[in-house]
């Protein structure tokens, strides 16, 4: 069944990111559910030839990870809790 869910009702797509994913191809929820949010950034860097900011990183896994699950707890729908995973993982 489709998700009827549009992707700027997920927690932090406003205008510019809707740009970005429109950018990568990505016109809806459905389509968002399988990709991974650090390849599409990785993706958005070399399309654009711009490092991007590693909070945008942050932004596309959280708004993937919403995609993939609706009840995503209300935490995990904010871009810094990815940024802290992020930060983790460097370490």
């Amino acid at each position: 069944m489709a998700d009827t869910r549009k992707l700027r009702d997920l927690a932090g797509v406003g205008p510019a990111f809707l740009k970005d994913f429109e950018l990568l191809g990505v016109a809806n929820v459905d389509q968002l559910k399988k990709q991974d949010g650090r390849k599409l950034y990785a993706r958005l860097c070399e399309i654009t030839g711009t490092r991007q900011d590693p909070c945008v990183e942050d932004t596309m896994v959280c708004a993937v990870a919403q995609a993939k699950d609706p009840n995503l707890p209300i935490e995990q729908r904010n871009w810094w809790y990815w940024s802290r995973v992020r930060k983790a993982r460097q370490r």
